[in-house]
């Protein structure tokens, strides 16, 4: 998926879908997460664009005073009524960059796959001004990449693409060295003991599943309506020649960063 920049609204208009086709994350991100700052029922946690929540459950479990931020007013009332049985559980529909709080707040704050919505120069101090000393941002995404398993296929799908959705580039595999160069940012703004950790996980759609799985991705979501049926008819098509299911190699990277104990110049 391409990421073009301006288009986070567009997820609040396929909430629903969303939410039954975006994937959650691995159970060892959560334990490098908590081994690296363990939270309980005294912790306050910040979590900046819920989505449907897909990384919401295992920090909820955990015990801890959750807020989340929300651009979107559907995915936040979807949030708010998936997670309602969460008593400290609260949803701020807001931009995150308008998004009012106390300094100091928060033992953590993390983001899964939007913190890339925001301006840096915005996003970083923000973030780092809302952590209390000693307190930890986590960011972290999941990157599909088809292409792997599915070389012949991803040739063949690629010319759709041209076909339809020329605006949208494919993007290169995310490796270690993206994750690394993501992660030297917090440096820049006065975060301390930052940390990489990468995962891997195969997921396997047949053609139709797919179909309503991109079907969420923003850059698809602006596709012309009169162009959208033939489009995914011609994705779907391509899958079922080649056997009818397409495999994705998902790498997900976490990024941990430390608000120093200590205050500390930044910029």
């Amino acid at each position: 998926m391409a990421i073009i920049q301006g288009l986070e609204w567009t997820f609040n208009t396929v909430a629903e879908e969303y939410d039954k086709w975006s994937p959650e994350y691995v159970p060892e991100l959560y334990e490098d997460l908590f081994a690296y700052q363990p939270l309980s029922s005294d912790s306050e946690v910040l979590e900046i664009g819920i989505g449907t929540g897909q990384a919401t459950t295992p920090i909820l479990k955990t015990g801890c005073r959750l807020t989340a931020v929300e651009l979107g007013d559907q995915l936040a009332a979807l949030t708010r009524k998936k997670f309602s049985d969460y008593p400290d559980f609260t949803v701020v529909t807001s931009a995150f960059q308008d998004y009012e709080s106390p300094e100091n707040r928060f033992d953590l704050i993390y983001s899964a796959a939007a913190f890339h919505w925001i301006p840096e120069e915005i996003g970083y101090p923000k973030v780092y001004a809302l952590l209390k000393p000693g307190g930890v941002f986590a960011r972290f995404a999941k990157h599909g990449n088809y292409r792997q398993s599915n070389e012949a296929l991803y040739e063949e799908i690629q010319k759709v693409y041209a076909q339809y959705m020329a605006y949208s580039a494919p993007t290169p595999p995310f490796t270690e060295v993206d994750a690394k160069r993501r992660s030297e940012i917090s440096l820049r703004y006065g975060f301390v003991d930052q940390k990489i950790r990468m995962y891997s996980r195969k997921r396997s759609y047949s053609a139709q599943d797919y179909v309503s799985l991109i079907a969420t991705q923003s850059d698809h979501i602006i596709l012309d309506k009169a162009l959208r049926a033939d489009f995914y008819a011609a994705i779907q098509n391509k899958i079922e020649c080649f056997g009818g299911r397409i495999e994705l190699v998902d790498t997900i990277d976490l990024e941990l960063a430390r608000k120093p104990w200590v205050r500390t110049e930044r910029f």
